[in-house]
């Protein structure tokens, strides 16, 4: 091969090679802007939080809508979306957002922001299969995005390291009914399985404990894949929050924090 042609073919692996850094590039410049538009949506959202040192003297906590009474503190947002069922906030991370449900379009908000528009990064939701209000499940399943810009469920991951559950044992859960206190008491590696799947534990399915031996079953489960001791725990009759995020260890990977009710 002559030295001319040498050079030409090092010439196109160059143009190659820049080609494909500025394209690379580009798509991690828009990545992470259309995160940082989204971030932005939700921190407009946090502006009609009504706190309570914003109520009136005297003004109930709770507001009449057309439908039924819900806590002032979200009503603002809720008028902007009736989707929207609560707040899900972990203090000391990213996960500060409102959460979603459509048991008519389970995945509804899967890839949607809180408007409705297309969005990589989604909107936290509960299952479909669970109830967040009135007559809650005993679990109530919230799934979001670990989004590689550190936004959404991607701080989930965060408590394999006892250090950080230890920081960050609270999470606050309110939603439209009542504001809601949780204290985590597991934290694990998963996976979701092939439907038809025998041989493995579904915490996916479960939703409302039929007996005693079911809801100790998921809290064994739970407990048992924690990779350090934490001393909480649950009991029959308690309520419970599973928050839910893909993982990289295996395939079909969830990273999952259990936290019970305790006010």
């Amino acid at each position: 091969m002559g030295k001319k042609i040498k050079n030409i073919l090092l010439n196109i692996i160059i143009v190659l090679l820049i080609v494909t850094a500025i394209a690379s590039g580009s798509y991690i410049l828009i990545y992470y802007y259309k995160s940082s538009k989204n971030e932005k949506k939700f921190e407009t959202l946090k502006e009609k939080i009504v706190e309570d040192d914003m109520l009136e003297k005297g003004q109930s906590e709770y507001v009449k809508t057309k439908d039924d009474y819900i806590l002032a503190k979200y009503q603002y947002i809720y008028e902007e979306n009736n989707d929207f069922i609560g707040w899900l906030r972990i203090s000391g991370t990213n996960i500060d957002y409102p959460v979603m449900y459509t048991p008519y379009e389970p995945e509804k908000y899967l890839h949607a922001d809180f408007d409705g528009a297309y969005s990589d990064s989604g909107t936290l939701f509960v299952d479909a299969n669970a109830s967040p209000r009135k007559e809650t499940s005993d679990n109530i399943l919230i799934y979001g995005h670990n989004m590689k810009s550190g936004t959404m469920f991607h701080d989930l991951l965060s408590y394999e390291s006892e250090d950080f559950y230890k920081e960050h044992k609270y999470i606050t859960f309110d939603t439209l009914d009542e504001r809601g206190s949780y204290e985590v008491i597991a934290a694990m590696r998963t996976s979701v399985y092939p439907d038809g799947d025998k041989e493995h534990y579904h915490y996916y399915e479960f939703f409302q404990a039929k007996n005693k031996e079911e809801f100790d079953e998921y809290v064994s489960y739970a407990r048992a894949n924690t990779p350090y001791e934490i001393e909480t725990t649950a009991e029959y009759g308690d309520k419970l929050i599973t928050l839910s995020t893909c993982a990289y260890h295996t395939e079909n990977g969830r990273y999952v924090v259990v936290a019970k009710k305790i006010n």
